[in-house]
């Protein structure tokens, strides 16, 4: 099992010696992939819901920070030599699609195939609003979207016309490194984001702290994948196909009380953390990203110390 950790995109830790820090840091210990996270702006008034907190108060708008997704994306690749990079995810309607599938394929180039495409529809209106991207449509849109990233990334003259978007006549070089294309995951836990991973992607990348549709024990998970399952297959393609992955925002060493009082997933003793793990990695994930983050840079480093230290040992 690949585990991952984010750099930070927002907030004091986003110095260049603290991300460099993490970075480093974090291949050294055998990290397996960075994920950077993705906000173009945080408006100031918000009302709309966050779906990953039970108030629906999104975090970062306190602040406001935070760094373009793709330009940091190879910030650390050009830091790194082995780990994967990860967009978590990447809001798919608020760029132009020729140019964020040109700059995804540059840095997959340069980091020598190391990334992984996690795609989203996004979920702040305002945000939207600002970057003058289309809301209402933002499903559409992303679908639209990554059926481009496909062509351009795969086909020697690409063409494309639709409500959304329309090229021809056009030379897309260099394609990325990785064939036929880099890994499209989607982000979401929704039968909407299902389909899209069983239509058009790679992989499924869920964050588990969804109190709408919450994915906080391996049974809850299992019984997701067997939903996406069935889609896959009425797509006519094999669940063989699909990369499951998983993003878990709760991890911690001290032990947590979910909303029943129970022991929260992924957190508690060394061996409790990795018996979760184990779990997950018997149902046919492959990769999970930790919540490692810290209020200062020494206890982020001491977090990602401490998990690498005392639970991957208990992993199988």
């Amino acid at each position: 099992m690949q585990i991952g950790v984010q750099v930070p995109h927002r907030g004091p830790m986003t110095d260049p010696a603290c991300i460099q820090a993490i970075v480093t840091e974090g291949e050294a210990l055998g990290y397996e992939v960075l994920i950077v996270s993705d906000h173009i702006v945080v408006p100031k008034d918000i009302d709309s819901r966050y779906p990953y907190s039970e108030a629906g108060d999104f975090p970062g708008r306190v602040g406001g920070e935070c760094m373009e997704q793709l330009t940091l994306l190879a910030y650390v690749a050009a830091m790194t030599k082995k780990a994967k990079l990860l967009t978590s995810v990447m809001v798919v309607p608020h760029r132009e699609p020729l140019l964020a599938a040109k700059s995804l394929a540059t840095t997959d180039q340069l980091s020598g195939g190391r990334v992984i495409v996690g795609c989203g529809t996004g979920w702040m209106r305002e945000e939207f609003d600002a970057i003058g991207a289309d809301f209402d449509n933002r499903g559409a849109v992303t679908d639209d979207y990554i059926r481009i990233f496909k062509k351009v990334w795969t086909e020697e003259d690409p063409t494309h016309s639709s409500q959304w978007s329309s090229f021809s006549n056009i030379a897309f070089r260099p394609q990325p490194l990785q064939k036929p294309h880099p890994p499209i995951w989607i982000g979401g836990e929704s039968g909407r984001a299902q389909r899209r991973v069983a239509e058009l992607a790679d992989g499924w990348y869920p964050l588990g702290a969804n109190p709408r549709q919450p994915l906080d024990t391996p049974d809850r998970y299992l019984a997701a994948r067997d939903q996406l399952w069935k889609k896959v297959e009425a797509a006519g393609r094999s669940p063989d196909e699909i990369t499951l992955a998983y993003n878990a925002p709760f991890h911690f060493s001290e032990e947590q009380k979910n909303r029943e009082g129970t022991r929260q997933f992924l957190t508690g003793s060394a061996q409790a953390r990795a018996d979760d793990l184990n779990a997950l990695k018997d149902i046919g994930v492959s990769t999970v990203v930790i919540s490692t983050a810290g209020t200062t840079l020494e206890k982020t480093l001491d977090r990602m110390r401490e998990f690498q230290e005392n639970v991957r040992p208990l992993m199988k």
